[in-house]
């Protein structure tokens, strides 16, 4: 465990528990309002690390070290960023008067696909995919068969796509079930689901502050293996599609609770709307509200915190592009083209202390009053960044 020096007093404080590319969004916001930032993740030199006031390196799923740290800086918010974090220190947490974002039982909720499915079409009854839950190969076989193929197979604890893949017949099923055990997180237990023939998915990314709710403009986006690759916003679609949504989104963030930005994602087929999952915090699709909005996800997600006004103005439609490394390395060098820099492209590098094949090193920004063109051009530049 590593610690720097403890707080001034009486100042306004947040703790990151996970300080990677999104997180040092939220702390740049955070600085720009004069608040103070413990940066905490399980690696020294995370990216909100780097623009921190404190860092804390410490194995968040141990739980007395959690907690130790918390009660040692004394955050007047607690912002959980990741999923990998112990929940029973967040409980303690809020047992000992502190404010978990945006509250332990909705990370706990949201944490596990099993708690936020069941949460959501069972509880809420929202519609959904057909799913089962299974622990065994044998139970992913029976499982499979009577969802039919393709079915989705998904650990019910991970993050950016691992562990997750398609089995398009019996034939891949135990394929399936060795992916499974790479998730970051538990994949002691899976979700089965069927597979929604959808015409396209979005992120609607949802902000309230206990006294209001608002959306932002759908975000549209392409995932691979279960993770982003590019996203754009907006996402047409029907007037009635996007009721669906934000009715849904509410339903779902209402039910539970807190302050915060949510990125409630879902299937869309015409006008019919499909939950999926949801993350309480910011979303990696949103990134592309750094150059959309006059008010990033990021910002949202601090005001809402904080619990300020939620209003912003959307500026213009956009694009973004995720470079991943393409190579393994303990101090990465990017290497972005100076043609990518224009009055209307953007790169964003997050300073990763190392990269493996397939981590996510930075992200390509673009505006265009034409969100196709702002695609195909946040795709060329993602694609003429390189790594060494």
């Amino acid at each position: 465990m590593t610690f720097t020096t403890p707080l001034k007093e009486n100042s306004i404080s947040i703790m990151l528990l996970g300080s990677g590319e999104l997180g040092k969004e939220v702390a740049i916001e955070a600085q720009r309002l004069g608040i103070e930032v413990i940066a905490v993740d399980k690696y020294e030199y995370a990216p909100a690390q780097l623009v921190a006031n404190e860092a804390v390196v410490v194995d968040m799923q141990d739980r007395e070290a959690l907690l130790e740290v918390i009660k040692r800086y004394k955050p007047n918010y607690i912002l959980p960023e990741v999923e990998a974090i112990s929940i029973e220190a967040l409980f303690d947490a809020e047992e000992l008067g502190f404010h978990v974002i945006p509250n332990a039982e909705a990370v706990n909720k949201t944490m596990n696909r099993k708690n936020i499915r069941r949460f959501a079409a069972e509880d809420l009854s929202l519609k959904t995919s057909k799913y089962f839950f299974v622990k065994t190969l044998d139970e992913l076989k029976e499982a499979a068969d009577k969802i039919g193929f393709p079915c989705v197979i998904k650990p019910v604890m991970s993050s950016s796509g691992h562990g997750q893949s398609i089995a398009k017949s019996a034939n891949n099923i135990e394929k399936s079930f060795e992916i499974a055990q790479e998730a970051r997180g538990d994949a002691s237990e899976l979700i089965v689901e069927e597979f929604i023939k959808f015409d396209y998915e979005i992120t609607l990314l949802t902000a309230r502050n206990e006294k209001e709710t608002i959306f932002c403009e759908p975000i549209g986006h392409i995932q691979q293996d279960g993770d982003y690759v590019q996203s754009w916003q907006p996402m047409p679609m029907s007037d009635v599609a996007l009721q669906k949504a934000q009715d849904i989104a509410k339903a779902v963030t209402d039910g539970l609770g807190g302050r915060g930005i949510f990125g409630v994602e879902f299937f869309v087929k015409g006008d019919e709307v499909y939950f999926s999952e949801l993350s309480p915090r910011p979303h990696d699709t949103g990134m592309v509200t750094l150059i959309t909005q006059s008010q990033s996800e990021f910002a949202l997600h601090l005001r809402a915190v904080l619990g300020l006004p939620l209003n912003y103005t959307f500026f213009s439609p956009g694009a973004s592009g995720a470079y991943k490394a393409k190579s393994e390395s303990k101090a990465p060098i990017i290497e972005v083209p100076d043609w990518a820099f224009t009055t209307h492209s953007f790169v964003r590098v997050f300073g990763k202390p190392e990269s493996h094949k397939g981590r996510r090193l930075a992200v390509s920004l673009v505006i265009d009053d034409d969100v196709e063109v702002a695609k195909a051009k946040a795709k060329e530049i993602a694609d003429s960044i390189n790594d060494k």
